[in-house]
């Protein structure tokens, strides 16, 4: 196995602007690559913000603006996970996600994670379907990784479902500056509990009537934090064998019940 360079791709969406979050997308793509990254981690429906008008903005896999992530990935060579609105037929039934999307280097794009942990506060249950079912596991360079969104970070449960077959668990989000005090604890929470890898990437910018400082962060299955400065953008050098190593030192995973 060989390390991952996974790029921290915090930025400022276009609030329900594909166009303008697209400009965004593509100039953290080309910093990424060119700091040597093989994956680029975008935030949370990283093509509209937190949008709940599923109904006029979300879109399928084969809609334009998911073509156009596709082409930034083939483009740059590069590997992107992140989420979208997604619209998709659910027997026959039009339904609305908060998916999570992998983008291959070739500019493949599968749905690897529907969001399980819907935000009932801010009403994205109510115009949102929940997943019913953990992430699948991405593999990419040898190393195995999860996803999950934003308030999945609340429950801790959701990662444990996954701890035992992953080196690296994902979280995008739209998280706001009046929580970002939870969201700074709660990363560093599930890399130590669960001992792998951990990066969270947030946005920045103003989303309809809230406000977002970013704080993307990684760290390392001791708890340690671990993104540093590449060309202009935060990357973190993912090596597998430091969680066979901490597993091995110490293996509190074995003593759950």
């Amino acid at each position: 196995m060989t390390v991952l360079r996974v790029a921290l791709g915090e930025y400022d969406l276009g609030w329900q602007s594909p166009a303008r979050s697209l400009e965004g997308a593509a100039d953290v793509v080309r910093r990424a690559a060119e700091s040597g990254a093989r994956l680029v981690v975008l935030p949370e429906m990283c093509l509209t913000g937190f949008t709940m008008e599923p109904d006029v903005h979300a879109e399928s896999l084969d809609g334009p603006n998911v073509r156009a992530l596709e082409a930034l990935a083939r483009d740059a060579g590069v590997s992107i996970i992140a989420s979208i609105a997604r619209a998709a037929a659910d027997g026959g039934v039009r339904a609305h996600y908060n998916s999570v999307i992998h983008v291959d280097e070739a500019g493949a794009t599968r749905v690897v994670y529907d969001k399980q942990k819907l935000f009932a506060y801010g009403g994205e249950d109510a115009v949102y379907t929940p997943g019913d079912r953990s992430p699948e596991i991405v593999e990419i360079g040898g190393v195995r990784i999860a996803p999950f969104v934003c308030y999945d970070l609340r429950f801790p449960e959701l990662f444990r479902a996954v701890a035992d077959e992953v080196d690296l668990i994902v979280v995008v989000a739209n998280w706001p500056v009046a929580r970002r005090p939870h969201w700074d604890t709660l990363l560093r929470a599930r890399a130590i509990e669960n001992q792998c890898w951990l990066v969270g990437v947030n946005r920045t910018g103003q989303g309809g009537t809230l406000e977002y400082d970013g704080g993307s962060a990684a760290y390392d299955p001791w708890g340690e934090r671990a993104d540093v400065d590449g060309r202009g953008i935060r990357v973190v050098d993912v090596d597998p064998a430091r969680v066979r190593e901490i597993r091995e030192r110490y293996p509190f995973l074995k003593d759950r019940r």
